[in-house]
């Protein structure tokens, strides 16, 4: 029997992988919008949203949504999340990230996409 899969292996091993999304997620929150294929943009969308809606919550105290983002990010990066970026979406339950396609890519015909976080 068929069962669905969650996510996208990229041609890439485990480790690789993880490695693969860690900096594109780190560009992301340093630059508050990257540009890649629509492919990734779909599969860190769910992440980086994970990530604001867990330094949103108070009912955890500060120590382990900090621990929990150190798993992926920098202290620095940790920082600018809960400093900066978490504190502007407290009144939304979701939607931080928005997706604008671009078109196809010149040399190998990828379709692009631009993953931008929402002001």
């Amino acid at each position: 029997m068929r069962k669905r899969t969650k996510g996208k292996k990229f041609n890439r091993k485990r480790d690789q992988r993880k490695a693969f999304f860690k900096a594109l997620l780190r560009g992301l929150v340093l630059h508050n919008k990257i540009k890649t294929t629509e492919s990734r943009a779909k599969e860190i969308q769910p992440l980086i949203e994970k990530f604001i809606t867990a330094a949103n919550k108070k009912d955890r105290d500060d120590i382990s949504k900090r621990r929990m983002l150190a798993r992926f990010f920098s202290a620095d990066l940790v920082k600018k999340i809960m400093t900066e970026i978490a504190p502007k979406y407290k009144e939304k339950q979701g939607g931080y990230t928005r997706i604008i396609k671009l078109g196809q890519r010149a040399s190998d015909g990828a379709k692009m996409a631009i993953i931008e976080l929402i002001n």
